[in-house]
Parts: C-alpha cells; structure tokens; sequence
C-alpha cells in the first residue's frame, strides 16, 4: 500500500536534497524516515526559504517518490550524522500553500493549519498529495517507476 507524506524543512534545505536525491527531516532523525516505505509520495512544505529566517515562504517546494533504498547515515562534520532516505524527485515549480488551504484534507477548515507541520513529517492523503503535485504542476504519473531505479 501506498502512502503519502508531507517533510518540513526550510527552501534552502531541500534545494540540497533535490540535488543530491535525498530527503531529511526532523533533524535527521532516523525513525521518521523507516516510516516511509519505497514508492511512497513525498513531498515538502517550507515555511521559510532561508533555515533560521522569518521570511514567510510558505509553499510547497518539492515532489517525488521514495527510492527502494533503506534510510542511512552520512557525516556531515563536527559530529553531526543525520539520517536521509533517497528520493526521486519529479520536475516541479514551488507552490504558495495559502491558495492549496481551503481544497487540501489536511487543513480544510483548520483555524491553526500550520500546527501540524511543527511535528516535521506528516501523513497525508492520497487526494492531498494530488491536489499538492498539481498546484506544482508536477507530473507525477512515472514517479512509482522511477523510485524502484536504484542510481
């Protein structure tokens, strides 16, 4: 069965994953991301461009397709070790989240939607993954496809 699943992390943060084929959240915590299982949807919400900045970004800024591979650990100097999970991502454009509110499971008729995105991974539903990828005008009809290629 797949699932779907909205990451949290500043513009700046997901550029460098988008780059390189991977995802990481919380921190780089690993638990996360065993949760997410090869050919689930991801996709990220950035509240700010810039880690650290009040600058109000508030869009969705990637999409893809979790690869076949097992979440592991890089070294990332001065001790620090997160964890990432590969993905596949799909060609998009970053899409403002105000528009997306009222038409998305997730925050419909939500008064405080952005409480949900502190928690940094959250499970969505296929219908939101939808509306997200079209609102990025993202094709995502190859993306199971392209997950399961190892690089």
């Amino acid at each position: 069965m797949q699932n779907y699943w909205i990451g949290v992390a500043s513009a700046d943060h997901v550029a460098r994953g988008q780059v390189d084929g991977f995802m990481q959240v919380c921190h780089g915590k690993a638990a996360p991301l065993r949760r997410i299982k090869p050919g689930d949807g991801v996709v990220y919400y950035s509240p700010t461009q810039v880690f650290g900045a009040a600058d109000g970004l508030q869009s969705f800024t990637a999409i893809g397709f979790a690869r076949d591979h097992l979440p592991y650990q890089v070294e990332m100097g001065q001790g620090f070790t997160p964890y990432r999970r590969d993905v596949a991502w799909v060609p998009a454009t970053p899409a403002l989240i105000r528009p997306l509110l009222e038409h998305l499971d997730l925050t419909r008729g939500v008064r405080n939607w952005g409480y949900g995105f502190r928690f940094g991974l959250l499970a969505i539903t296929p219908d939101d993954f939808v509306t997200i990828g079209r609102g990025m005008r993202a094709d995502l009809g190859h993306g199971v496809e392209s997950a399961s290629i190892t690089p």
